[in-house]
């Protein structure tokens, strides 16, 4: 069976004070995670878990993933920006320019995520976090969706994205030119087989479609670390 998004996982110096300012930006609680970090309840069956997983590593350079969160109104965008600053969180210039209407920040630890503006259309009904906003070529959207089974619902000029047939964030491929990477992605996709699946065969169906695989262990001995066609690195955990 095809394996589920069980995570966006985010690597953290100080995870819990990390998962708290993003708790406290989108009215989460926070919850003990079982494998090392700690994570924020979804709000409902399609809405991603995001977890914050330990790491001595410091941030370098500009991340490949960031979330981009909506806004019901003018107010409501003013408010998201006014407590992301209150709970610590910055601007921060990545080349957007001014007459653009979402606003660019970053949380406690640098990690840039979008505020966009009310009225965006392709956003509408996916929830606070409208969308994963990815780095990465269109192959490599098509293969995030065959390997989730999650149709495309967008495909254009390169650009590509998917979503849960339950709704829920979109998760998003910008297209080229790709963005340099600075050493491993803080940002990064947990799968999981299903609570009566088997890991070893969904590997194998993963590399079928064009998954390369990296090795064991980015956070517990258990995980399975594969690549995408891209090079970006994803988990394949113990079947849940």
């Amino acid at each position: 069976m095809t394996s589920h998004l069980y995570a966006i996982s985010v690597d953290a110096r100080e995870p819990l004070r990390l998962a708290r300012f993003w708790a406290g930006l989108l009215g989460r609680e926070v919850v003990d995670d079982p494998y090392e970090g700690v994570a924020l309840r979804p709000d409902g069956d399609a809405d991603l878990r995001l977890r914050f997983l330990p790491t001595e590593v410091p941030k370098a350079g500009q991340n490949r993933i960031h979330f981009d969160l909506t806004s019901a109104s003018p107010d409501a965008q003013r408010g998201t920006v006014a407590r992301a600053i209150e709970l610590g969180g910055r601007h921060v210039d990545i080349g957007q320019g001014a007459e653009e209407g979402h606003v660019v920040l970053a949380d406690r630890e640098g990690n840039e995520f979008c505020v966009i503006e009310a009225g965006n259309r392709f956003l509408a009904g996916c929830g606070s976090v409208g969308a994963v906003n990815c780095d990465g070529t269109q192959a490599v959207g098509y293969f995030w969706s065959a390997a989730l089974g999650w149709p495309l619902v967008w495909d254009q000029d390169q650009e590509t994205a998917v979503q849960s047939p339950r709704g829920g964030p979109k998760v998003t491929w910008s297209g080229p030119p790709l963005m340099p990477r600075h050493g491993r992605d803080r940002v990064h996709l947990d799968l999981a087989p299903p609570a009566d699946g088997d890991r070893e065969a969904e590997i194998d169906r993963l590399l079928s479609l064009g998954a390369a695989r990296v090795g064991a262990g980015r956070h517990t001995a258990d995980d399975v670390v594969l690549a995408d066609p891209d090079g970006n690195e994803f988990c394949l955990l113990t079947p849940r």
